[in-house]
């Protein structure tokens, strides 16, 4: 059975199993991680293997700092001021890989580039004790929706992974948001848990949109889904549908609903974000069919909300 350790008595057991090529769960500021020892071979595979993952889906590496993300990949000038400027945090950077850098070839799935991220708290701990980055995909099974606490890992991953360190709800609650320079442009590969209004910013530049393949983690279309069916922008609920509200107005039809979760009563994204997926578990475990999303506006971090509404909605096992 797996054990679940809170943070301040968990941080010897994860190095052991790290440095045997094993795999652990962490809490990160965004969602938990998967984690494995990145330049470890079998510990990569054993995330795959828990996590039923395509082999063609590239994972993050997360690193203690700068300078070890400089022993990995290239950075260009813009890609080292957006690092400055949102690492340690929900981040995360596409970026050349340099040659020797131990990471191991799983991670990047054949790319030439890797994604990196820096987390902050135990996570960042960990990588810094252990002295290599860590390759760490949500903690989930593949596909399906991501952890927001230890106990919905072990609900999910308990009976393939030994332990899982709780740090209570991740305060983000989406996954890391993605983007990557080319040449003069900054194109956004994934929405998540910075806004992309804050990128550009930053960046001085707007951000591109759409990618051919798949460039990074969470491209696939159909991505973070419950069990029940997922219809978006749902302005009339039928009888017996799950109910995923937001804000103070109900759509048309929801007292008929078979339950009702609110991401944010007040309408606030950076709460509902938070919300989602434990909401979404919440209204899967009910065993209703389909789970009508209420519409959700797509500024700030909507966009990062409705991009993982779309996937979780989207026919399963396809590829964008």
């Amino acid at each position: 059975m797996v054990e679940i350790r809170a943070v301040g008595d968990a941080m010897e057991m994860a190095l052991a199993l790290l440095e045997s090529g094993d795999v652990v769960a962490i809490p990160t500021e965004t969602v938990y991680g998967l984690a494995a020892d990145a330049t470890n071979g079998v510990g990569v595979a054993r995330i795959f293997e828990a996590k039923g993952r395509p082999r063609f889906n590239p994972l993050i590496a997360h690193v203690a700092d700068l300078a070890m993300a400089e022993r990995i990949a290239l950075f260009d000038p813009l890609s080292k001021r957006l690092a400055r400027a949102f690492w340690p945090g929900p981040l995360t950077l596409v970026l050349p890989q340099r040659r020797g850098n131990d990471i191991h070839p799983l991670v990047t799935a054949g790319l030439d580039t890797i994604a990196l991220r820096m987390p902050r708290g135990f996570g960042g701990e960990l990588i810094a004790r252990l002295g290599r980055p860590l390759a760490a995909p949500s903690a989930n099974s593949s596909g399906k929706i991501s952890a927001t606490t230890a106990e919905a890992v072990a609900a999910d991953l308990g009976s393939r992974i030994r332990l899982v360190v709780d740090g209570g709800a991740t305060p983000v609650g989406l996954e890391s948001t993605i983007v990557k320079v080319e040449g003069a442009k900054l194109r956004l590969l994934r929405p998540g848990g910075i806004a992309a209004g804050e990128i550009e910013a930053v960046a001085g530049m707007a951000l591109l949109r759409g990618a051919e393949g798949i460039e990074a983690p969470g491209m696939l279309a159909s991505h973070y889904a419950p069990g029940a069916a997922v219809r978006v922008n749902a302005g009339k609920i039928a009888r017996g549908e799950a109910l995923l509200a937001f804000g103070g107005r109900r759509a048309e039809g929801w007292q008929g609903a078979a339950a009702l979760r609110n991401l944010s009563v007040t309408g606030d994204l950076r709460e509902a974000a938070s919300n989602l997926f434990a909401h979404m578990q919440d209204l899967d475990r009910t065993g209703a069919r389909t789970i009508a999303v209420e519409p959700i506006p797509f500024d700030g971090l909507g966009e990062a909300i409705n991009d993982r509404l779309s996937r979780a909605a989207a026919p399963r096992d396809k590829i964008a």
